[in-house]
């Protein structure tokens, strides 16, 4: 285990205090920052393409306002280890998650899920709601939403049979960069303009630096979008269990998404009882975007 802590200050306009974890999860070490606060923790997951760091601008606010905050990064991303022989999947980021909570020794706790992590966050929901306070969804598929629609770039390795497709891609460094820089572009031309300067800037690099710094990302994000049709259907199969949770939702959803759209925020809200609904000027990465607001929302709605 590693545990180290940063002073890098408290305020809003630097960035708050934490300590560093490594985590054992059986296939190797699950990096974790803990921003120190009260109870209940908010722990946050990233997607795909990314790693803890897309909240980076919001966790100065839920700690200025004295909340404790867990980022980690799933095992294959950002600091986590990324083992070759390592099996990824939305099975591993269950463990991942299960591995940070019960190391912090987290009773109740609210998951926030962005991206793929959905299915993880709200699978864990349903089968543990009591160990949950409330759950928060940024701009997360779970279950077969009529508009869901994956960006391309997941697409071609989400589906079975363009594998020959993606195996090449996987295989040629000069191409997958071509197509990953490609497919942020898309999601920088639907942002408002004035959210799109602290996309190119922050964003953008990020994503690059997750699949180029080596060891890179690609292996953990190849596996798991292979899973993520199969994963959909799975997670459709329990939408009687979504349906019959009694625990508050808080739904927040950039509305200038184009693939993860408005329209599966409202499908997911429509299966779920206690649950709100807030879309917002805001991208796919609204925690950059717009993360004083978003703060703003999740502590006001506890």
């Amino acid at each position: 285990m590693i545990e180290r802590t940063l002073a890098t200050g408290a305020s809003v306009d630097g960035r708050p205090s934490f300590t560093e974890h490594l985590i054992p999860q059986g296939q190797g070490n699950v990096y974790a920052r803990d921003y120190a606060g009260a109870a209940p923790a908010f722990v946050l997951m990233h997607g795909l393409p990314d790693n803890s760091h897309i909240y980076d601008d919001l966790t100065p606010f839920l700690a200025a306002a004295g909340r404790r905050v867990i980022a980690f990064d799933f095992l294959g991303f950002g600091a986590s280890d990324k083992p070759d022989r390592a099996t990824y999947g939305f099975r591993q980021q269950r463990q991942d998650l299960e591995s940070v909570i019960d190391f912090f020794g987290l009773n109740k706790f609210i998951p926030v899920v962005h991206d793929s992590s959905g299915p993880t966050g709200l699978n864990f929901v349903i089968d543990n709601p009591d160990r949950v306070d409330s759950l928060v969804v940024l701009n997360s598929p779970f279950g077969d939403a009529p508009t869901l629609r994956w960006p391309e770039f997941v697409e071609i390795f989400a589906t079975k049979t363009l594998n020959g497709l993606a195996l090449a891609i996987a295989q040629k460094p000069e191409v997958f960069g071509w197509l990953l820089n490609w497919q942020r572009e898309q999601f920088r031309l639907q942002l408002p303009e004035k959210q799109q300067a602290h996309y190119q800037e922050f964003i953008g690099p990020l994503i690059e630096e997750n699949f180029t710094k080596q060891p890179g990302a690609g292996m953990a994000f190849v596996q798991m979008a292979a899973q993520l049709n199969d994963e959909v259907s799975r997670d459709t199969k329990r939408y009687p269990e979504l349906e019959a949770l009694e625990l508050p939702v808080i739904i927040i959803w950039g509305q200038h998404d184009p693939y993860l759209n408005s329209g599966m925020a409202k499908e997911l809200k429509s299966h779920l009882k206690h649950a709100s609904l807030h879309l917002l000027t805001a991208g796919h990465w609204l925690q950059s975007d717009i993360p004083e607001q978003l703060a703003q929302i999740m502590l006001q709605q506890e």
